[in-house]
């Protein structure tokens, strides 16, 4: 089962996307529909596109200054950005995705600022969930806040149907990559004079398995797009084979609040498979919180578990785990692991995906990728995102530096 161990912005004016409109690719699709039941509305009108969304994936569609108070300090202008992209679930039909862009105070050096694109962990999946709405975690707060001081700008989506209109499919890992990287396009284009096409994709949890995936698709999805390293912590890593990964401890009978997680992935399971249903994974003593799980945000589903002592095995039906195993593996697909660019892995000893992150720098290394994975044996899935950051950003400065990685594999 998935539980908590595993998952876990003073703007200047925009720009006008009016002028970006008659570059619009003729060839476009209608946006999708809104569904309540996946969690759609609640948000500004910004978040709803009404027409035709281009196939031409990173197309700015609109921005707007984000509100000072989801601002990060360091940043000189910050907006909200809605950009088209490509469905990551069918593979092939535009959709408009949100997020938003931190751009750094003062001159930029020359060429412009560096950029990371940061994927975030598991916010929820009702659309008020999109961080560039809800705001953000201070944990995340703090990490991206030391990018921006040490000279990077940052884009951060919100991931497909998070914010913008049409379902999240939450830890589908194409639609997470291809919504990462068309943010970097959408951004180079929203402040061409101040950036630089110089990459790292950067992410946490579901966001590391993202900035992971996007590592493998990005040369032929986005050739135009110089990705330069990955940075990679608390990922969620199944490849076929290697079950023990997923499968953890017995399904424990303590209150646990990770309850949450197993809502979320039976509701973006249901978007690719609608004969399943939640009675067959819940017991009726969970099944109320599952609606609740349309429209909570992840801290909310959390706290009502809580109160309500649910226990992974009190809510959980022991073949509910069988039902969604498969959805799991196809959602988590990576298209290789074998990376063109060096990646870092960072993996605390006590989060309960450490032994699936080992997994993942031992078949990326073997595969003929430059890893540079660090163990932080103290610390669980969620402090490791900031604890590793002076030995990412070194590794990051070294990368655009034109130094060469040296490769560590073995994490222990």
């Amino acid at each position: 089962m998935f539980t908590k161990t595993m998952f876990h912005g003073i703007g200047r004016t925009a720009l006008p996307a009016l002028a970006l409109f008659a570059l619009v690719s003729p060839v476009q699709a209608a946006a999708p529909l809104g569904d309540p039941l996946q969690g759609d509305g609640r948000t500004s009108p910004f978040y709803t596109w009404n027409g035709s969304v281009p196939q031409h994936p990173g197309r700015l569609l609109r921005s707007e200054p984000l509100p000072d108070v989801l601002g990060l300090e360091g940043t000189g202008a910050q907006y909200r950005i809605l950009y088209a992209s490509t469905d990551g679930v069918g593979g092939k039909k535009p959709v408009a995705v949100s997020g938003a862009l931190f751009v750094p105070a003062g001159t930029p050096p020359e060429g412009g600022w560096p950029v990371i694109a940061w994927a975030h962990g598991t916010f929820g999946m009702a659309d008020i969930c999109a961080p560039s709405w809800h705001g953000r975690s201070y944990r995340d707060v703090r990490f991206l806040q030391s990018w921006l001081k040490n000279g990077f700008a940052v884009v951060a989506t919100d991931y497909q149907g998070l914010g913008g209109p049409g379902p999240n499919p939450a830890l589908n890992n194409r639609a997470n990559a291809y919504a990462l990287i068309d943010s970097v396009r959408a951004a180079l284009s929203l402040h061409a004079a101040k950036l630089a096409n110089r990459v790292v994709f950067v992410g946490q949890s579901q966001g590391g398995s993202a900035v992971v995936a996007a590592s493998g698709y990005a040369p032929g999805y986005a050739p135009d797009v110089n990705w330069l390293a990955t940075v990679a912590t608390g990922t969620i890593y199944a490849p076929e084979g290697h079950d023990h990964v997923l499968d953890g401890k017995p399904l424990s009978s303590k209150p646990d609040p990770t309850v949450a997680y197993q809502y979320y992935s039976v509701l973006a399971a249901q978007q690719t498979d609608p004969t399943i249903r939640a009675e067959e994974i819940f017991t009726p003593e969970a099944l109320p919180l599952f609606k609740q799980a349309r429209i909570y945000c992840l801290d909310s589903l959390e706290g009502d578990a809580v109160e309500t002592q649910l226990s992974p095995a009190a809510a959980l039906k022991p073949e509910g785990q069988a039902r969604l195993k498969s959805w799991w593996h196809e959602a988590l697909k990576l298209p290789t692991v074998h990376f063109e660019r060096p990646v870092f892995i960072g993996a605390g000893g006590k989060d309960g995906l450490f032994i699936a992150q080992k997994q993942l720098a031992t078949d990326a290394c073997a595969a003929g990728s430059v890893i540079e994975a660090h163990a932080y044996h103290d610390l669980g899935h969620s402090d490791t995102l900031n604890a590793s950051q002076p030995d990412s950003l070194r590794f990051v400065q070294a990368v655009l530096a034109g130094k060469a990685i040296q490769p560590h594999c073995d994490i222990e």
